[in-house]
């Protein structure tokens, strides 16, 4: 049975990880439209939260996949999260056709806060680099 939740933490992770490496991706495949994007919600420096934006997204998620300073990359895709979801995801703003798919958008972020969370707390488990290459208790 220890075997399964060890399977388990490493697959959650790997699920976790996932969202944020391909949103990452996806901002620099689609540069221009993610700027449109974020100039309509009335940023400035644009070039340098965007590209910011993708590179924490993929090098936390790489983080989490390997379970190298776990904790560490969850703790900074929650700081990035809660203020992301506050400005993209505001459906209290939104009009009716909006509203719905705004709301939804809001909420599996905060599951996905949930989630990072309780990587936060527990760690990486026992499948992580961590704990097999820097004897860090899981």
């Amino acid at each position: 049975m220890y075997w399964i939740c060890s399977f388990g933490v490493l697959l959650g992770r790997l699920c976790l990880s996932a969202i944020f490496i391909l949103a990452g991706i996806g901002k620099l495949m689609d540069y221009e439209g993610t700027m449109q994007y974020m100039k309509a919600k009335g940023f400035t420096l644009i070039p340098l939260f965007l590209i910011s934006a993708a590179l924490l997204e993929i090098i936390a998620g790489l983080l989490l996949v390997i379970g190298f300073k776990t904790r560490w990359a969850a703790t900074l895709l929650i700081l990035f999260l809660i203020p992301t979801t506050i400005i993209f995801h505001d459906f209290w703003t939104s009009d009716p056709s909006m509203y719905q798919t705004k709301l939804n958008d809001f909420f599996r972020n905060v599951a996905i806060i949930g989630g990072l969370l309780y990587v936060l707390c527990s760690g990486a488990g026992k499948c992580s680099f961590d704990v097999c290459c820097c004897k860090t208790k899981p």
